[in-house]
């Protein structure tokens, strides 16, 4: 029997960014709005979510913010969205932009996507699917550097650590920018946040700074292995490419 899809979750898309390491495709083109074999990145996004059973939306806008607006309304008018405009894009991070969706997201669990990643609706499937509350999507199988957000976990696939500044050699693999947060740890990750935002020496922070404190205080995140499924998270150009690589029969 296939485990039964949860209708409860909203979907947040991180969709602020300016995506300056890929210019000039993004001079005038939002990231999530670039085409991968043929459709636009926020729409594979978007028909990935409704294939497993979401329906509802809240999208942080920040660059380009009205270019997104359009596309949303033009190409699936019936969306059910909130979006959610930062307008310290230039200055702060996707801590900041995850924070500013608090009202919209409410009293529900919802699952994050950076709006920069093209990823198999399998990815997305297995993580409503688990019985992890709270879960990072983590691939293994992958060459980890600098830029990557790692993970360390212990036996039980708890997750201890997660950030850029881990060692590589000794990461269990990359978070690919797809979380589940339940509702329960929902409320005290954005009081987390509210109260790291008030600080500026954390306005440029990784929404992963505040799992990390979070995890520190005892709050269960479980590395959820999708390795061996297709995804890609699109930063440079060679990523860009490689996207158009992978997804050219879909």
């Amino acid at each position: 029997m296939k485990p039964q899809i949860n209708h409860a979750h909203k979907a947040v898309i991180l969709a602020a960014g300016v995506g300056s390491r890929i210019r000039p495709l993004t001079d005038d083109c939002p990231k999530s709005l670039m085409m991968v074999a043929g459709k636009p990145i926020l729409e594979r996004m978007i028909s990935n979510c409704q294939s497993c059973g979401i329906s509802e939306f809240v999208i942080v806008l920040g660059y380009l913010e009205e270019r997104i607006r359009r596309f949303v309304k033009e190409t699936v008018p019936e969306l059910q969205v909130t979006f959610v405009v930062n307008d310290r894009f230039a200055d702060t991070n996707t801590g900041y932009s995850l924070m500013l969706a608090e009202k919209a997201i409410g009293d529900a669990s919802f699952i994050k996507f950076d709006a920069d990643v093209v990823f198999d609706s399998e990815i997305l499937r297995r993580l409503i699917a688990s019985d992890f509350l709270n879960a990072l999507c983590v691939d293994r199988d992958i060459q980890l550097d600098a830029e990557e957000v790692k993970v360390i976990v212990d036996d039980q696939l708890r997750v201890l650590q997660a950030s850029k500044a881990i060692d590589p050699q000794t990461a269990f693999g990359e978070s690919i920018g797809i979380e589940k947060i339940s509702a329960q740890t929902a409320k005290q990750l954005f009081a987390e946040l509210i109260l790291m935002m008030q600080q500026a020496v954390h306005l440029q922070d990784y929404y992963e700074a505040a799992y990390q404190r979070l995890m520190e205080r005892e709050i269960e995140f479980r590395a959820l292995d999708i390795t061996g499924l297709k995804w890609t998270e699109i930063d440079t150009h060679d990523d860009f490419a490689a996207a158009n690589q992978m997804f050219n029969d879909t």
